[in-house]
């Protein structure tokens, strides 16, 4: 299954304990490598994570810095450490603006795990779902393709995001906010949603597997009714007249 996960919460959380936003940055990348681990051992074939969206430019530059560094340093930490588990690693979104440092990192880090699997690892930076419907948008037009879902899903990859992946099972959003931000819009039309006060920070392999379970719990229809839905008007009118003929 693919679940995705808004990781929320990590600068708020470490202003609410009297720190700074960077430490809260910090202890996300933790929270990062706890949640990848556990999907894994829970059964999670494709983990996207929102990182950090086209809109965060906004942010103070000092913090902005930070986190691309924070970035670099997880890939190039990290990426062994995925490669032995099993763990594919691939960067969804925007390049260009990146720092040159951070985009090298991130090429090491898919080449070295490119032989890995059977899990994924998606890592959204400097992404935004509707410039990314808008890209493909575009391709279509100059494919000249048929208009179908099927091809919209294929050109919605960009060449160096490993190719299309299934449409998202699970949407998670840590720190109580209850929104999608313009995080994989297409893919999440009929993802099931959970919302959690968790600061990402605090996020960990119990949090996971309790919504995972809230997961399985819920009854996906897809615009479909249940099996035995269409019976219940006629049992009810049957029983309606029964009654009445008792009466």
């Amino acid at each position: 299954m693919h679940v995705a996960i808004i990781m929320d919460g990590t600068g708020r959380g470490a202003v609410a304990r009297g720190r700074p936003r960077t430490a809260g940055h910090l202890a996300g990348a933790e929270a990062v490598r706890r949640t990848v681990e556990a999907a894994r051992d829970l059964g999670v074939g494709t983990l996207t994570l929102f990182a950090f969206s086209s809109d965060n430019w906004r942010r103070p530059d000092g913090e902005v810095r930070a986190l691309m560094a924070l970035f670099r340093r997880y890939l190039a930490t990290e990426a062994e450490r995925c490669a032995a588990n099993g763990v594919r690693i691939h960067v969804i979104g925007r390049r260009d603006r990146l720092p040159g440092g951070l985009v090298q990192a991130i090429e090491e880090a898919e080449a070295r795990t490119a032989g890995a699997g059977p899990s994924r690892l998606r890592i959204a930076v400097d992404y935004s779902a509707r410039d990314s419907i808008l890209r493909a948008a575009g391709r279509l037009g100059c494919a000249g393709a048929e208009a179908s879902r099927e091809t919209f899903a294929r050109l919605l990859a960009e060449p160096q995001d490993g190719g299309p992946v299934p449409d998202v099972d699970l949407l998670i959003r840590t720190g109580g906010e209850k929104r999608l931000s313009d995080f994989l819009l297409w893919e999440c039309a009929y993802a099931e949603l959970v919302f959690t006060d968790r600061m990402w920070p605090d996020f960990g392999a119990a949090d996971l597997a309790d919504a995972l379970r809230e997961f399985h719990a819920r009854e996906r229809r897809f615009g479909r009714v249940t099996a035995a839905a269409p019976d219940e008007p006629a049992r009810r009118q049957v029983e309606v007249v029964g009654a009445v003929g008792a009466a």
